[in-house]
């Protein structure tokens, strides 16, 4: 939101009249036309941006106004190009005005200029004939124009490349390849403005070209690159910088010209004319492979690159460059910064390798090699988790086609990165971020990647907010008919794990303690060898070593005072929410066994979670909600699971502890205990479960609430009486049973309040609900139509039958209530 402040000067900036800013309008362009320009047209300006940006019209500026703004963009002072650009992006451009750039205008182009030019373009012929321009300006050699716009250059063509990559023609792509491999190939080797070796009579004509050095501090012996260093750079060097900045996007947009000029029409033409003026031949893009330098391997192996097309090319010498670079990346450096420079420059050499592989795969086999050693260099070093990453990528994209053993690299992938690097937010953004880029690739040829929920979901544990969205897209694929019981219980003990991943980081903290000086219980059980296996179970790293432990309740006690930490409390506040999306999964692979093997797990550990009462409150109703879609599903899982269901519900306590997931066992219990359900169902077998439902209503309708419990919901109650009048309407036998019970409710209800019901309204809804169902009961063949209707009835489509006149009346009441 706005300070008062600033709503005060938009509102005045939205409500200023016509002839005061005409008025103003004529003040700034005189302003404009004075030699220098000072504070005052500075702040007229930027008064000027904030009047047209505050309204949602776009004006257009008086002519005058406008050509005083245009020189702006080449002013030598920055914050004047910074204004002058914004202002002119929220006005209409004068007729005839728009994209009109010379030759000129062009070599004096920053960015500021690009984004005005970019905001102002009607159609892709307007960046075309931008992009055109640009790339002439290329060919133009120092002195025909500012060193200073050859170097913006390249940065815009990538920003109009980014928005609309469709206005670059052939000859565009042909020219610009060819200026690419120039830069990163035959940059100058020397350094730049020269180098002196001292002295008093140090001079011009003294000073001898200096070879640039590698970062250890050795001369460079073959050609430069980002990695070389020097105490100036020359215009070729920077460019070879610029060309690698931008050589990854370029070759991943090298097919996204669209039908009539194809960049897959350019790569199966050997040779192009240009259109473009000034540009080079091939006799002139074709220099010695050699240019002064030291011949490398590298270099010497693709002498005859230079025959290839130019798409090819560019291929070859990206492959070239990058191999350099990896061999660049292995010298000590001298300073910290370059090693960091020098891992930056591994994952975009690694990163470029794999997008010339995909497009030419009988590189895969001569790059391989390469990143192969390169894993094994730094595999065992976590500080370049970084670069791993990329080549994993690599591996994952060309592994299977060169033959290669992957094993090493998704046990480091998934096995120490997660373990040891949990709490680094970078790499978890970037391994989540690879995982959802490449998930159907690891779920076909990654067996590690469904066995390693346990280590990804520290992720989750440590860091819940940050990285819950990547876990609703990548949860679904972890959920097998194999792990779909261990993930769901460890998923329930997530908060446990987040405050385990929190000892393990303080356990190498001595003391620890709490603010008030009383030293952590839990941290005193995570040192104790006697319970150490309870804390190493939930850091394991891969599924499959038993869905749960048996000392669950142990472990919420050792960990009851890690309930209000607040890492704890926000990965549980997102357990709900992936409890839905894990259900949601499974029921599309779920058969009848593992349904079974769900419904137990949920009624088991109803009552085994960390003591935190939202949690708590939160999971059992999203185990209501999806326990009844099973049984919905499946409703023969009621009859298979008849003991377990009934335990669950003849337990009084559970009343009173779990209402949520309570109501809807009763309500599942009353709705498909019966043979329209399974054949199976025998009276015997309602008979016993209307006995135990009948001992749980009679209990706590006949006694105060235990002490320090609060008196049943309501809805508990009706749901029992409901469940009892459908048991009885199944097996008349036990009509008279609810029949007796629902009329001495009725009679106790009289004499005012119960133990059981405190509040009035609810126990005239109770009553209201008993004496509906005795009504029913006195016609047991109504009842049972009424409770348990057939399946005709609870799914009807009488809006489809043809053979009724509703669907007739349907169309009638149509046509009347829609206007003609």
């Amino acid at each position: 939101m706005y300070s008062h402040g600033s709503e005060s000067l938009i509102k005045q900036a939205r409500d200023i009249q016509e002839a005061e800013l005409k008025k103003f309008y004529r003040r700034l362009a005189k302003l404009l036309q004075g030699k220098e320009l000072g504070h005052e047209a500075m702040d007229s300006l930027q008064r000027l941006h904030l009047i047209l940006s505050a309204t949602k019209f776009t004006r257009t500026l008086p002519a005058e106004l406008q050509k005083g703004l245009l020189p702006l963009l080449s002013s030598p002072v920055e914050q004047l190009q910074l204004l002058s650009s914004a202002v002119l992006r929220e006005t209409l451009p004068l007729s005839g005005e728009e994209l009109n750039y010379t030759q000129e205008d062009v070599l004096q182009l920053n960015s500021h200029t690009a984004a005005l030019l970019l905001s102002q373009a009607g159609s892709r012929a307007d960046l075309s004939s931008l992009c055109a321009q640009l790339l002439r300006s290329l060919e133009s050699r120092q002195s025909d124009g500012p060193t200073h716009s050859l170097m913006q250059t390249l940065p815009i063509l990538n920003t109009i490349i980014t928005h609309s990559p469709e206005c670059l023609t052939e000859d565009h792509l042909t020219l610009l390849s060819k200026k690419i491999v120039d830069w990163l190939r035959y940059a100058s080797i020397t350094q730049g403005g020269g180098a002196s070796s001292g002295g008093f009579f140090t001079g011009p004509r003294s000073r001898q070209p200096v070879p640039t050095a590698e970062l250890d501090g050795t001369v460079s012996g073959d050609f430069f690159t980002v990695l070389c260093v020097g105490q100036g750079f020359t215009d070729d060097q920077w460019m070879n910088v610029y060309s690698f900045s931008m050589l990854r996007h370029w070759l991943l947009t090298y097919h996204s010209v669209p039908s009539g000029s194809t960049i897959a029409d350019a790569a199966n033409r050997p040779q192009l004319s240009f259109s473009l003026s000034h540009s080079h031949s091939f006799s002139n893009d074709d220099r010695s492979e050699v240019d002064g330098s030291v011949v490398s391997m590298v270099s010497a192996t693709s002498s005859s690159s230079r025959l290839l097309p130019p798409k090819e090319r560019l291929r070859e010498k990206a492959f070239q460059y990058c191999l350099r670079l990896i061999e660049q990346s292995d010298r000590k450096a001298l300073k910290r910064t370059d090693t960091e420079l020098q891992k930056a420059c591994l994952v975009e050499a690694v990163c470029i390798l794999d997008c010339v592989c995909v497009e030419d795969t009988s590189l895969v086999y001569r790059t391989f090699p390469c990143v192969k050693a390169l894993f094994g260099r730094l595999s065992s070093d976590l500080t370049f988790a970084r670069v791993l990453l990329p080549i994993a990528q690599f591996y994952l994209n060309h592994g299977e086609m060169a033959a290669v053993d992957c094993e090493s690299v998704w046990k480091l992938v998934f096995g120490r990165f997660p373990a040891e690097l949990f709490n680094s937010p970078f790499l978890a953004h970037e391994l989540l971020r690879f995982l959802r880029l490449n998930l159907e690739s690891l779920q076909l040829r990654v067996p590690e990647y469904t066995r390693s929920f346990p280590n990804l979901l520290k992720f989750l544990a440590w860091d819940s907010p940050a990285v819950v969205d990547d876990f609703v897209d990548l949860l679904p694929s972890l959920v097998t008919a194999e792990t779909a019981v261990e993930l769901l219980h460890t998923m329930l003990d997530l908060p446990c794990l987040s405050a385990t991943l929190l000892l393990q980081l303080r356990s190498t903290c001595s003391p620890i303690s709490e603010p008030g000086g009383r030293g952590l219980l839990s941290l005193d059980a995570f040192r104790s060898a006697s319970l150490r296996g309870l804390f190493l179970y939930l850091l394991r790293t891969e599924a499959g070593s038993g869905d749960t432990i048996d000392r669950l309740s142990t472990l919420h006690e050792l960990l009851a005072e890690a309930a209000d930490w607040p890492r704890v409390v926000q990965c549980a506040q997102t357990v709900p929410v992936l409890l839905h999306i894990f259900f949601s999964a499974v029921v599309m692979i779920a058969d009848e066994k593992l349904s079974a093997h769900l419904i137990l797990v949920m009624l088991e550990r109803s009552s085994l979670l960390l003591n935190i009462p939202t949690y708590i409150k939160e999971i059992h109703r999203v185990f209501s909600c999806h326990l009844l879609r099973l049984c919905k599903l499946r409703p023969s899982l009621v009859v298979d699971q008849s003991h377990e269901l009934l335990e669950f519900a003849g337990t009084t306590a559970n009343v009173y502890s779990k209402d949520e997931i309570y109501t809807h066992v009763v309500w599942a219990l009353g709705e498909y205990l019966s043979v329209s359900s399974d054949s199976r169902c025998s009276v015997r077998l309602i008979t016993s479960c209307f006995e135990a439902l009948e001992a749980v209503l009679f209990e706590i309708t006949s006694s105060a609430p235990p002490p320090g419990a609060a008196c049943p919901v309501p809805r508990v109650i009706t749901t029992l009486m409901s469940a009892l009048a459908k048991l009885a309407s199944r097996s008349h036998d036990l009509i008279p049973r609810v029949s007796l019970f629902l009329s001495k409710l009725r009679t106790v209800t009289r004499g005012g309040s119960v133990a059981w019901c405190t509040d009035e309204e609810d126990l005239v809804a109770i009553v209201m609900r008993g004496e509906e169902l005795w009504s029913l009961l006195k016609t047991p063949g109504v009842a049972q139509s009424v409770l348990t209707p057939p399946p005709h009835v609870t799914t009807p489509q009488w809006h489809r039958d043809t053979n009724l006149s509703m669907p007739l009346q349907l169309r009638t009441l149509t046509s009347l209530t829609h206007t003609q």
